[in-house]
């Protein structure tokens, strides 16, 4: 078998950027390296199927964890994203095209995983006329199809003037609809300049006014030099918008060509995160330094079905 290398740089876009300092990570953040037999089990399997993950593009800390438990989070429509966010080690450039055989290909690697919860993520396509919604909808149904009684949430880009493309979404019922702020309003430039934050909020809002019975997720990374009434105040943003699971976790820093970390936010502060956004009106809150989007997703969402089971018993 031959190897064949990617030699395409990475980040192209960042190749004149200074480089940014580099904090010492402190021990409440530092992972084991991955290395069981049931991790490179999962890896062969993506392979075989020839798949992406977020796990590795992103460099998530907790992959050795999650694919020891067979738990790989699925990013679809390829490896290249059309943004450069300051915070994304994903490849940033011109995406090839959809492969059509990867709905059938997600679904067939979710099968051999024995997934009873999958995370289906993917890159920006800005390039497509509808972001790439009617592929998430196609890898959707193709799970749907071969894989009933597996739960699937949804990681979506936030179609940014692509109008109808989250009805298309919606449409194909997704278990829950994730869509992430990232961070707050005052550090969109900086981070995240290709997106709009109060666009990213109505997207969430639009899908509970499409579907109320659908759970909705988002996220934020800490440790980017946010204040924290700033997050509270994102907190009462989403709230707003009904949003019913909020994931909070520290920002590492990919690369020096990456935004810098400007602090390490500790595990009390995280645990303070928690029980306010509770307060709020939440019905689940994961908040830790190693909290990510889809990190213990399938545990989270049998919580969160049963947290909201419990309020409707309530109301």
């Amino acid at each position: 078998m031959v190897t064949i290398l990617d030699m395409r740089p990475r980040h192209p876009e960042k190749a004149n950027k200074p480089d940014t300092p580099v904090l010492r990570k402190p021990d409440w953040i530092r992972v084991k390296a991955p290395g069981s037999p049931t991790y490179f089990e999962t890896k062969q399997i993506v392979r075989a199927h020839g798949l992406h993950t977020v796990c590795e593009e992103a460099g998530c800390p907790n992959i050795g964890e999650c694919w020891t438990k067979r738990h790989a989070t699925m990013m679809i429509m390829g490896d290249t994203c059309t943004r450069a966010c300051a915070f994304c080690n994903v490849r940033t450039g011109l995406p090839e095209p959809l492969d059509p055989k990867e709905p059938e290909n997600v679904a067939e690697a979710v099968a051999r995983l024995g997934l009873e919860h999958v995370v289906i993520t993917s890159v920006d396509r800005d390039d497509l006329p509808d972001g790439g919604a009617a592929h998430f909808a196609a890898v959707i149904r193709a799970i749907r199809a071969r894989n009933p009684g597996t739960t699937i949430e949804v990681l979506t880009p936030d179609f940014l003037r692509k109008d109808g493309a989250l009805e298309v979404v919606v449409e194909a019922k997704p278990d829950v609809f994730n869509h992430n702020l990232e961070t707050v309003p005052s550090l969109y430039l900086k981070i995240r300049p290709g997106a709009r934050y109060f666009h990213s909020l109505r997207l969430l809002q639009r899908v509970k006014e499409l579907d109320p019975t659908m759970f909705t997720k988002s996220g934020i990374m800490v440790g980017l030099g946010e204040e924290r009434e700033e997050v509270l105040q994102l907190m009462d943003d989403l709230r707003t918008a009904d949003v019913d699971f909020l994931t909070i976790g520290q920002y590492l820093q990919p690369t020096r060509k990456h935004a810098e970390v400007k602090r390490f936010v500790t595990p009390e502060e995280f645990k303070s995160y928690e029980r306010i956004a509770y307060a709020k009106g939440f019905l689940l809150v994961s908040a830790s330094p190693l909290t990510r989007s889809s990190y213990h997703a399938a545990e989270d969402f049998a919580r969160l079905r049963a947290a909201r089971l419990a309020a409707m018993g309530r109301g």
